[in-house]
C-alpha cells in the first residue's frame, strides 16, 4: 500500500506536476498583463517573480509539503525586501534594527499580494486537477477576460488567445497522464520514441496557428448581451462614446509613480499638493528615468545614493560649468501624500531646513540624476510639512549653444550609454522621421529645437486622447503616426527617443509645472531693499507634468518643453505659446465616434508574434515533406496511373519497382552494355558487389517470374520486391562506404 501511495505521489510530482506548473503560470501571465494598468510597476514585478519562484521551487525542492512552504515563505520574504529596494519604495538607513523596521513599515500592501499570487498558484495547482475541472478553469478565466475586453478600454485579446494556447497544452498533457495512469505499459513503449508525440503536438498547434492567421475577418453574426439588453431598453450600447460601460475610464490627475505604462487618458484634479514661495519662476523637478522600453520609462537597478542632511552642500558633477543663478524656494505641502523626492528647480544644491529645522537626516542624494530622496521611517513616516531648497539654475547664451558641434560638446564631455538606449526593436521610421525633421540643422541644439518645434505645431495636446487610432505596440510610433494627440507624456518621451534617435543623450523628467500666482503673493510684502521680489506659486495635481532634459556636454543638462500650451525658459522659440502658469485652455475634444473602430489586418496579425507564425509554418512545411516522403511509392504510383490512364496492375508494379532498381544501381557504377541481358548484368554485378549477391539474385527472380512464368503476381509479390530493393541499397552504400 505505501509503494503504491509512494508511487502514486512521484507520478504527481513528476512532468505532469511540472507542465500543470508550466500551464497556470502562462494564465497568471495574462492576468499580470491585463492589470499592470492599474498596478505599480514594483508590484507587477513582485507578484511575477513571486509566481516564478513558487513554480520553480514546487518542482525542484524534493521535501515534505511543509518544509517546501517554509523554504517558499523566506525566499518570498527575500524576493519582497529586494523588490522594494530595488524600486526604491523605501531607502534602508541606519542600524540593522532600524532595516528591519523600515521593512515592515513599508510591506504592506505588497505582502499582501505576494501572498495572494502564491496562494491562488497553490490552489488552481491542487484542485484544478482533472479534465473536467480544467475546462471549468479555463472557461472561468477566457469569459472574465472577455467580460473585461468588452467592458473596458483594456484590448484583451491577446491575453484571451493566450489562455486557450495553455488550455489546450494543459489539456493534451492531462490526456497523456491518464494514459500514463490506465496503461503503464502502453506508456513506457510509447516514451521511448518521444519525438513522434512532439512532433504530432507540433503539428497540430501549428496547424490551428496558421489557420487562425489566414482566417477572414467577418463581423459577428450574434449581438452580445449587453448591447441587445441596451437596445431594447432604448438606450444607446455607446453612451459613453466607447461602446463600454459608462465607468470611469480615465485616472486623476497628480504626480505618478508608474511609469512602465504610459498612455491612455486622465480627469484633471484641482487638489492643491504644494504652494512655493520664490523669486523664480520654474518648473518643479521631481524623477528622472533613463531607458525607454517600448510602452514607458524604466531605471533599472538601483542607484548610488549619499547621506545627506539639511545645509549641507550637494554635489552635481553633471550640472555644467556655466554661469549660474542662486535662486531659493520655501515649499509648504498642502496635502498628506507622501512621495519620495523633494521637488526644486534643477538643480538643487542645498536644502537649508526641513520642518523649520536645521538639521534633518534621512535624506539621500543621487550625485547621477540629481535627485533627493526623503527616506521614511517608523519614527518619520511622514513627507516633510515644509522646507527649504537652494537650487543653482544655469543660464545659458543661447546664441553661443546654437553653434557648437557634436565633437565640440562631447568629445571632452561623453554622456553615459544609457543615455542614448533605444530598445533592440525601436521603429525605424520614428528614426526616419527624426532624421527628416533635423535635416537642415547643423548642431545639437539646432536639431532640438526642430523637434521641439515640429512636435508643438504638428501634434493636438488634450488629456484623453482617441486610442482606438493607435495601431503600432511602440507608444511613441503609436502617438507620431496613429493617434497624432495627447498630452505632456506623450510629447517629452516623443522629444527624447527621437533626440537618442539623432545621437544626442537625453532623459525624461516628471514633475509639476509652475502652478497658479497666488492672490496673495508675497509681492506686496515689505522686504530688503535690493532683495529680489518672491512670489508665491499654489501646484495642484492638475500641474503634473513631465518634459526632457538633453545634455549638451559642458553646458550641462538642461530642461527642453515639447509639449503646446507649457512654456520652459530654455529652448523655447515659440514667443505666442500661452505661459504655463496661466490657465491652460482645453483643445476642443473631436467629436465622439458612435462605434469602435475595427481592428486594422495590422493589429490582428499583432496578436501573434511574427516569429511564432514563421515556426507553425515551417513545422507544416516539414510535416508536408515528410509525409511526401512517407508516401513516395504511392504517388509514384499514382503518376504512373494519371500517364496510363487506369490502375497498375500488380505485374506492372513489380516491372516498374526493377527498373527502379536499376537505375539504382546505375548511379552506383553498374552499368549495363546495349546487347546484354538482365540476368547477364547481375551475374556481372554479384562478381563486382558479392555483399549484394543474394538480394541481386532474388530481384532477378521477380523479374523472370513476372515477366516469362504464366503464374499469376499478387500485390505481396511487387511488395518483397519494393522491400529487397530498399535491402539493396543498404548493401551497396555499405560496400561502398
Amino acid at each position: 500500500m505505501n509503494a503504491i501511495r509512494n508511487e502514486s505521489l512521484g507520478l504527481k510530482r513528476s512532468w505532469y506536476h511540472a507542465a500543470s506548473l508550466l500551464w497556470i503560470f502562462l494564465i497568471a501571465l495574462q492576468w499580470i498583463s491585463f492589470t499592470q494598468e492599474s498596478w505599480y510597476t514594483e508590484t507587477t514585478s513582485l507578484v511575477l517573480w513571486t509566481l516564478a519562484a513558487v513554480s520553480i521551487l514546487e518542482v525542484i525542492l524534493p521535501f515534505r509539503m511543509l518544509y517546501r512552504t517554509i523554504i517558499k515563505a523566506v525566499v518570498l520574504l527575500y524576493i519582497l525586501h529586494k523588490t522594494l529596494i530595488d524600486y526604491m519604495v523605501y531607502i534602508p538607513y541606519g542600524t540593522l534594527t532600524e532595516r528591519v523596521e523600515q521593512f515592515i513599515l513599508h510591506m504592506p500592501p505588497y505582502v499582501w499580494f505576494s501572498l495572494c499570487a502564491w496562494v491562488m498558484l497553490e490552489a488552481a495547482l491542487r484542485l484544478v486537477n482533472s479534465t473536467r475541472r480544467i475546462l471549468v478553469f479555463l472557461g472561468v478565466n477566457i469569459i472574465s477576460l472577455g467580460i473585461l475586453d468588452s467592458f473596458t478600454q483594456i484590448p484583451l485579446w491577446v491575453e484571451i488567445a493566450w489562455v486557450m494556447f495553455a488550455g489546450m497544452g494543459w489539456l493534451v498533457c492531462q490526456h497523456f497522464r491518464n494514459y500514463q495512469l490506465q496503461y503503464p505499459q502502453g506508456w513506457k513503449r510509447m516514451i521511448r520514441y518521444p519525438y513522434k508525440i512532439l512532433a504530432n503536438i507540433a503539428i497540430i498547434f501549428s496547424l490551428i496557428i496558421v489557420a487562425s492567421v489566414n482566417m477572414p475577418e467577418i463581423p459577428p453574426t450574434l449581438t452580445d448581451p449587453y448591447t441587445a439588453w441596451r437596445n431594447y431598453t432604448g438606450t444607446s450600447a455607446n453612451q459613453s462614446g466607447n461602446g463600454v460601460l459608462d465607468i470611469p475610464t480615465a485616472t486623476e490627475s497628480g504626480y505618478s509613480r508608474e511609469d512602465s505604462q504610459l498612455g491612455g487618458g486622465f480627469n484633471f484634479d484641482y487638489t492643491p499638493v504644494m504652494s512655493i514661495t520664490t523669486s523664480d519662476r520654474s518648473y518643479w523637478r521631481g524623477e528622472t528615468r533613463s531607458e525607454y522600453t517600448g510602452t514607458g520609462w524604466d531605471e533599472p537597478g538601483r542607484a548610488s545614493m549619499e547621506n545627506v542632511s539639511a545645509s549641507q552642500t550637494l554635489e552635481n558633477e553633471e550640472a555644467g560649468k556655466v554661469k549660474t543663478k542662486k535662486v531659493t524656494q520655501k515649499v509648504t505641502m498642502l496635502n498628506d501624500t507622501v512621495y519620495p523626492i523633494l521637488f526644486g528647480a534643477y538643480s538643487i544644491s542645498q536644502v537649508s531646513l526641513v520642518n523649520g529645522e536645521e538639521r534633518a537626516d534621512r535624506m539621500l542624494w543621487n550625485t547621477e540624476r540629481a535627485e533627493l530622496h526623503v527616506v521614511t521611517s517608523r519614527q518619520q513616516p511622514q513627507y516633510p510639512k515644509n522646507y527649504t531648497v537652494v537650487s543653482e539654475v544655469p543660464i545659458i547664451v543661447e546664441d553661443e549653444l546654437r553653434t557648437k558641434s557634436a565633437d565640440a560638446l562631447y568629445t571632452s564631455n561623453p554622456a553615459e550609454d544609457k543615455y542614448l538606449q533605444l530598445p533592440s526593436r525601436f521603429p525605424e521610421r520614428v528614426k526616419d522621421l527624426a532624421a527628416e525633421v533635423t535635416a537642415s540643422a547643423k548642431t545639437p541644439y539646432e536639431k532640438v529645437a526642430l523637434l521641439q518645434d515640429y512636435l508643438q505645431q504638428n501634434f493636438n495636446y488634450t488629456n484623453n486622447p482617441d486610442l482606438s487610432r493607435k495601431v503600432s505596440n511602440d507608444f511613441v510610433e503609436g502617438f507620431l503616426f496613429d493617434i497624432r494627440e495627447g498630452y505632456c507624456d506623450y510629447f517629452s518621451t516623443a522629444l527624447v527617443m527621437m533626440a537618442r534617435a539623432e545621437g544626442i543623450p537625453a532623459r525624461w523628467v516628471k514633475g509639476y509645472a509652475p502652478g497658479q500666482m497666488s492672490l496673495n503673493s508675497d509681492m506686496q510684502a515689505p522686504r530688503q531693499p535690493g532683495a529680489p521680489i518672491e512670489t508665491t506659486y499654489t501646484v495642484t495635481n492638475a500641474d503634473a507634468h513631465s518634459w526632457a532634459e538633453v545634455y549638451f556636454g559642458e553646458y550641462g543638462w538642461i530642461p527642453v518643453e515639447a509639449t503646446p500650451g507649457f512654456d520652459m525658459p530654455l529652448l523655447t522659440e515659440s514667443p505666442e505659446v500661452q505661459p504655463a502658469d496661466q490657465p491652460e485652455d482645453q483643445p476642443e475634444e473631436e467629436p465622439v465616434q458612435e462605434e469602435k473602430q475595427a481592428p486594422t489586418p495590422e493589429q490582428t496579425t499583432n496578436m501573434i508574434p511574427t516569429f511564432v507564425i514563421w515556426i507553425a509554418a515551417a513545422v507544416i512545411v516539414l510535416w508536408v515533406a515528410y509525409m511526401f516522403w512517407r508516401n513516395r511509392l504511392s504517388l509514384r504510383f499514382l503518376l504512373l496511373r494519371l500517364r496510363t490512364g487506369r490502375p497498375l496492375t500488380p505485374e506492372q508494379k513489380v516491372l516498374a519497382e526493377t527498373e527502379r532498381w536499376i537505375r539504382y544501381a546505375r548511379r552506383r557504377g553498374l552499368t549495363r552494355s546495349g546487347d546484354e541481358t538482365l540476368r547477364e548484368s547481375v551475374t556481372r554485378w554479384s562478381q563486382l558487389r558479392p555483399s549484394a549477391q543474394t538480394t541481386f539474385e532474388e530481384l532477378l527472380m521477380k523479374f523472370e517470374q513476372t515477366r516469362y512464368s504464366p503464374a499469376t503476381v499478387t500485390a505481396d509479390d511487387w511488395k518483397v520486391v519494393y522491400q529487397a530493393a530498399l535491402k539493396l541499397r543498404k548493401e551497396l552504400k555499405a560496400e561502398r562506404a
